[in-house]
């Protein structure tokens, strides 16, 4: 009886002794991580803009006289209008890496004299001055009377038009999708593109993107841009499904 007494009493104490320990360290764990002062942020995956505009925006820039949680610094970064989701890691004691996916940017539209980035999910973003532009297609006449305000979403059926071509000159060619530069909705008419490097629109309707995108890549690969058939050509018409019409305006002298 005595020895299972002493049994107790012995696990009892070395019980306690863990017990306290863990106080300890979770004491001293917890004040070193609150007097810790976090010296440099880094950032990975940026490409619409540089680090140095993000930490401005997220008011990291100066670090002298702040001290910052990780929650915190994700959440400033997550406010920004391109940033999809954040992390932050500590890379060592002193020093934040801040891993950030952006939006997926599928055009830009131009009101007036103000611009707007199109996002994957149908959101307008706004175009800041230090943005890096890269080979967005315009998109034009989408709806007429459309009020267009930033971080305001605009799915209509034009918008998805204009998505489906560029999804299809993603799957088909990415030359042909880095060559595409405007995209005339024609508020609700036939679809008109343009192509860097390309003199001549393409009428190219409505319907079938994938299958157009193919028939085009296949007679700009066949004809270069110096041939004679699409030099002295004013148009490519792809409206009419399995037919490729190469043509010119008439013009009749007054």
């Amino acid at each position: 009886m005595e020895r299972e007494t002493k049994i107790k009493i012995i696990g009892t104490g070395i019980f306690i002794i863990l017990l306290l320990s863990v106080a300890y360290l979770v004491y001293h764990s917890n004040k070193i991580e609150k007097n810790e002062t976090i010296e440099s942020v880094k950032i990975n995956g940026n490409k619409l803009l540089s680090e140095n505009d993000y930490l401005n925006f997220a008011r990291l820039s100066d670090l002298s006289n702040n001290k910052f949680s990780l929650p915190v610094i994700k959440s400033r970064f997550e406010k920004h209008p391109y940033v999809l989701k954040a992390d932050a890691k500590f890379i060592n004691e002193k020093e934040v890496k801040v891993f950030i996916t952006e939006k997926k940017i599928y055009g830009v539209i131009i009101q007036g004299s103000e611009a707007f980035f199109v996002a994957e999910n149908f959101q307008l973003l706004p175009v800041f001055q230090n943005t890096k532009m890269f080979d967005f297609p315009v998109l034009s006449n989408i709806d007429k009377g459309s009020d267009l305000k930033s971080l305001r979403k605009i799915k209509s059926i034009n918008i998805l038009q204009a998505f489906k071509i560029i999804d299809a000159s993603k799957l088909i060619s990415t030359k042909i999708l880095k060559d595409l530069a405007g995209i005339n909705l024609r508020n609700g008419g036939d679809v008109v593109l343009t192509f860097s490097g390309l003199s001549i629109p393409v009428i190219f309707g409505r319907n079938y993107e994938a299958e157009k995108m193919v028939a085009l890549e296949a007679l700009l690969n066949n004809y270069s841009i110096n041939n004679n058939l699409l030099a002295e050509s004013d148009y490519i018409d792809l409206r009419f499904y399995n037919d490729i019409y190469i043509g010119s305006i008439q013009r009749v002298e007054m």
